[in-house]
């Protein structure tokens, strides 16, 4: 089927698109059509949800995220019981996720709402934006979907649409590109901003996605600027990323008496306070297994475990050998056991060592 091919009863011309009524199109495709989310069962919308919700789903999948915010949920039920939740309880909950930076903020905020708000997330746009962690993006989600306000969410989906729906061939990563947006956006943002927001992102996710959108599924095909001049696969424009950084990582797995042994990491950088097992980057495999012995004085012994973790500026290529150490370095280290170690908030990859390493406990005992 040529989906180019299309007829509109009220068709117009290229300078016209996508009209005026492109907005109650998408919003009685959404009412049809919406996803069944955990964050979105609550009428009317529960603005702490939302929030967690918003910021969960930041650089994190739809699907991977539903048992986290559930899990959360069950942990936190409302902002009270995080503020007074411990941190590592915070970041264990978090676990897995990613961006650790961000549990800390919610953890941040939710303790400045309990001192300043009750518990409550504030209905003033600038007092949600001096909160932690909390941009214009979310602060918009917030006021327009749980609060009913005419506010915008523009986030990496909506900029997205907008690209195409309208054609912008500005870079929607600089200034002047995401500025059309936002303008374009304030112009057609209907009464239900909240729904209209939402359509927007469940049409980003699902259909109109980054690589090879599913014209032939959407709702707009017909008002779509981009699709009418052949462009939709060429828009939005976007700055190339810069190349991951990538380095090697060794790791020491060092068992006694059933318990191994496990670093903090320091409480500012990179997965700041989360533990991991002893573990040395370097440019090169060799370098950073020599130096993981230096610093245990110890031997490493067999490669028992490889991975290849990819954040999203960097990539480790992790090793973990078999260790005795002889030496313990400066700073926090403990010996845990794995029923001790699964209560603590693992950094990022090392939590998949240390499913592992449970395993090899397990043999060994």
């Amino acid at each position: 089927m040529n989906f180019r091919k299309w007829s509109d009863p009220l068709a117009m011309t290229k300078e016209e698109l996508p009209g005026k009524n492109w907005t109650a199109i998408l919003l009685a495709w959404f009412d049809r059509n919406k996803r069944d989310l955990p964050w979105r069962e609550d009428k009317p919308r529960n603005p702490y949800h939302v929030w967690i919700s918003e910021i969960m789903l930041q650089q994190t999948r739809t699907e991977a995220v539903k048992p986290y915010f559930v899990s959360w949920m069950e942990h936190f039920p409302t902002i009270h019981d995080l503020a007074k939740a411990d941190e590592a309880d915070v970041l264990h909950q978090w676990q897995g996720l990613g961006y650790y930076t961000r549990a800390r903020n919610i953890h941040r905020a939710a303790r400045e709402m309990e001192e300043k708000y009750g518990g409550h997330l504030p209905e003033n746009k600038e007092e949600i934006l001096s909160l932690p962690g909390i941009g214009g993006y979310t602060a918009g989600a917030i006021l327009s979907m749980a609060y009913g306000k005419k506010e915008g969410a523009i986030d990496g989906n909506v900029l997205r649409v907008y690209a195409r729906l309208y054609a912008v061939e500005e870079d929607i990563l600089k200034r002047r590109g995401r500025k059309t947006i936002e303008s374009l956006v304030k112009e057609t943002l209907p009464n239900r901003a909240g729904d209209f927001n939402e359509a927007l992102m469940d049409l980003g996710a699902e259909i109109c996605i980054p690589r090879s959108p599913r014209c032939e599924s959407c709702p707009l095909l017909s008002r779509c600027r981009a699709f009418h001049e052949g462009k939709e696969k060429e828009l939005p424009k976007r700055t190339p990323k810069k190349p991951q950084k990538e380095e090697e990582a060794a790791c020491a797995i060092v068992v006694r008496e059933g318990k191994v042994l496990l670093h903090k990491r320091p409480s500012k950088g990179m997965l700041a306070s989360m533990w991991e097992f002893p573990m040395v980057l370097s440019g090169s495999a060799e370098k950073a297994r020599t130096a993981l012995e230096t610093a245990l004085s110890g031997k490493a012994g067999e490669c028992l475990w490889q991975y290849r973790h990819v954040f999203t500026h960097r990539i480790w290529h992790m090793k973990a050998y078999r260790m005795e150490a002889s030496h313990i370095p400066e700073g926090e280290y403990g010996w845990y056991s794995p029923e001790e170690y699964r209560e603590l908030p693992l950094a990022g990859p090392h939590a998949r060592l240390a499913a592992f390493v449970e395993q090899l406990v397990r043999q060994r005992s």
